[in-house]
């Protein structure tokens, strides 16, 4: 029986379409740039987390189609133990994202992603770190996953992450705040705890409800909160290109250091330098 892995992610793998068209001509042809990338806030943030060294297990799911085969692929040259499961009805999620002459548009097909299901996972999920993506929580396909995911999981470090502020304010901040009670620590950005601490309830302190809070602050970092203390840490100034999975690594480099001992200072410095890496580049996902 092999050890347990130091970070286990149950989380979507998507292909990520980007396209940039300068200005864009209704009901006409112009040129662009059309990229095809490997995504999925599951497995960007598995990637980035394996980069930091860390031994890293993805649970998720694919369709039986070319786009399910080749993240597999990607995944595994990139050091993660990718255990996907094949949905012979559904195809493999995807995001497209248009970026036009001052607009951006985002569109997401979750696919296959949202009918993972509980038996998709192990009865316990044992590592020193585990993550559950909110996108899974959000959705009421998968949400019975997410929800297992959090209960099975053995670990010193139970993160879950916000995902996305208009879905989790949709989802109830209460409702939320209910399912992810076993979970010690919390991944979010402004927007999220912007949600979750004035959303309908009043005041509310996250610390209450979860022992580690990371407040993700963009370009000018990232906040610890824990047992009324703050930590934080600081991003040099840098040309942003495309913010897309910034977050995601942020979170996987973060729990990666944690998970192999590292301090919070620590961990928020390289999930900082990581979070940067990937606003500055086209490319959410390191080279192989």
């Amino acid at each position: 029986m092999s050890d347990p892995p130091d970070l286990i992610i149950v989380g979507d793998v998507m292909v990520d379409v980007s396209v940039e068209a300068g200005a864009l001509a209704p009901g006409g042809d112009v040129h662009g740039e059309v990229r095809l990338r490997p995504g999925g806030a599951g497995a960007n943030a598995a990637v980035w987390a394996a980069l930091e060294g860390a031994n890293v297990r993805l649970y998720g799911r694919v369709g039986g189609d070319l786009p399910g085969r080749l993240l597999a692929d990607a995944l595994a040259v990139r050091g993660v133990d990718a255990r996907l499961t094949v949905d012979p009805e559904a195809r493999t999620g995807a995001m497209l994202v248009v970026q036009g002459q001052g607009d951006r548009s985002m569109v997401a097909d979750r696919g296959a992603n949202a009918r993972l299901s509980p038996e998709d996972l192990p009865a316990d999920l044992e590592a020193e770190a585990v993550l559950v993506s909110g996108y899974l929580l959000f959705h009421p396909g998968s949400e019975p996953a997410a929800l297992a995911a959090l209960e099975r999981a053995r670990a010193r470090f139970v993160a879950v992450d916000g995902a996305s502020w208009p879905l989790l304010q949709g989802y109830g901040v209460e409702r939320f705040l209910e399912a992810t009670a076993p979970a010690n620590v919390l991944l979010v950005n402004e927007r999220e705890a912007n949600v979750l601490t004035r959303g309908g309830t009043g005041a509310v302190r996250l610390e209450d409800s979860y022992p580690h809070v990371f407040v993700k602050q963009a370009e000018r970092g990232a906040v610890h909160f824990s047992g009324g203390n703050r930590t934080s840490c600081r991003s040099s100034e840098a040309s942003v290109v495309d913010v897309t999975g910034a977050g995601d690594a942020f979170d996987g480099v973060l729990l990666a250091c944690l998970a192999r001992g590292g301090s919070v200072q620590e961990a928020l410095d390289r999930a900082c330098q990581a979070g940067r890496t990937v606003a500055t580049s086209p490319d959410p996902w390191p080279e192989p």
